[in-house]
């Protein structure tokens, strides 16, 4: 079933219960929601609520059951794409090309359910609409779009983007990777160069490289298919033993002289405007998924505290301190959340900055986790375990608090946005 039908299912139930509930307590006065403290949820259209609904659904009940093994495995299930692309999950705010043409606030609900399971998964899924489709659909020629988006959008192809480089991590401008021309293969370019910690690159059939043009040192992007590049010439090993995002798959991008068709580069785009615009748009839905991670560590840790019984058999939810925590992890969420919507919505008019975008990455990626940390404390040595999942967060927030642009140079851009100087140089 399609994600429309889906979401149409979904919001005809949501619609029939809702008039019920309204009948019933049309007189009763609002409740605090601590689950949505804010009542995010009356700002969704039906649309998005259903989305919403349709993608907590699979993530519970597909996802959550295997994310443990997948975890203490460091083993990423490359069909979950696959089962994400038959909901239309994926590139799900492009239009066309089988894509669900959703809004930037239904695409942020997405990332926040399935990194309410795990930052790993929701990073897989991020590099391959974000970071792959994204650019594509605004960069690439049409042959381009026709060639990759549907099977990359239904999970038939798999995705991944090398900027990063083992030199070069916030300041890719400074990138060694070199792209010429092909010395032997007319109409090539020779692509050679190294990029590290780039999500999915070992099980990827198309890799988005940035590369510097030997001729004249503008960055371009090529997008490299590996079934067609000679035994040598492309290598993606795996990084393994992480502390972090276990449940996904992390590796290098190796390139050795990697004839790739002059077709295969975007045509227009040149310098760092492209990687910067594909990372934007991954910062955002990390913006909306840390959110999701905090709230799972808020749930676990409520039902933890309401269900273990210390001094004269209380519950440990009785207490100041551990009442303080849970206060200011849903403190952070409702804020959190609340300006995730609200960068969602000028998004989609057209009126989102970059400076709003690392602002809300900057921000929920930092709360997400200090809070999840002070949670951690909740459940005393049992926050060791990985059954309680807590301590999985923890290693994941660590992780997503670093990628795609360090909080402190975040900081950096925002104080650049501020004073009008530059402190990267």
């Amino acid at each position: 079933m399609s994600m429309q039908a889906l979401c149409r299912q979904a919001a005809r139930a949501r619609l029939a219960s809702s008039r019920v509930l309204c009948r019933r307590h049309a007189s009763t006065p609002a409740a605090f929601k601590w689950e949505d403290p804010l009542n995010l949820s009356n700002f969704l259209t039906e649309e998005e609520q259903a989305i919403q609904d349709t993608a907590y659904s699979y993530c519970q009940e597909r996802l959550l059951p295997r994310v443990l093994e997948a975890y203490r495995k460091e083993d990423y299930d490359k069909a979950i794409l696959q089962e994400m692309g038959e909901l239309g999950l994926l590139g799900a705010t492009i239009k066309g090309y089988g894509c669900a043409g959703v809004s930037s606030v239904a695409s942020g609900l997405i990332t926040r359910e399935v990194e309410r399971v795990d930052s790993g998964y929701r990073s897989g899924m991020s590099v391959q609409s974000s970071l792959v489709m994204g650019p594509i659909d605004e960069f690439g020629t049409q042959e381009q779009k026709d060639k990759y988006l549907e099977k990359l959008g239904n999970g038939k192809l798999i995705g991944c983007f090398g900027l990063t480089e083992p030199n070069h991590g916030s300041d890719p401008g400074s990138m060694e990777t070199a792209a010429k021309p092909h010395p032997s293969k007319e109409g090539y370019y020779s692509l050679s160069g190294s990029k590290t910690w780039i999500t999915n690159s070992p099980i990827a059939d198309v890799l988005l490289v940035w590369a510097k043009l030997q001729e004249t040192g503008k960055i371009r992007g090529f997008l490299v298919e590996r079934e067609k590049c000679p035994p040598g010439t492309l290598e993606t090993p795996q990084l393994k033993d992480k502390n972090g995002l276990r449940a996904s798959i992390t590796g290098m991008i190796q390139l050795d002289e990697c004839p790739v068709p002059k077709e295969n580069m975007f045509p227009d785009i040149e310098g760092l405007k492209g990687p910067f615009s594909c990372l934007n748009s991954a910062r955002f839905g990390i913006a909306w998924g840390t959110m999701g991670a905090l709230e799972d560590c808020l749930a676990r840790a409520r039902e933890y505290a309401l269900e273990r019984k210390q001094f004269k058999n209380n519950p440990i939810a009785k207490y100041q301190l551990v009442q303080k925590k849970l206060a200011d992890a849903a403190t952070d969420v409702a804020y959190g959340l609340a300006a995730a919507y609200q960068v969602g919505r000028l998004k989609d008019e057209g009126k989102a900055t970059p400076e709003m975008i690392s602002m809300i990455k900057r921000q929920n990626c930092d709360r997400a986790l200090v809070n999840a940390r002070h949670l951690q404390e909740i459940f005393g040595g049992n926050a060791v375990s990985d059954e309680f999942h807590i301590g999985r967060h923890v290693s994941n927030l660590f992780v997503t608090q670093t990628y795609e642009g360090q909080s402190d140079i975040h900081a950096l851009i925002l104080g650049r946005a501020i004073t009008g100087i530059q402190a990267f140089v």
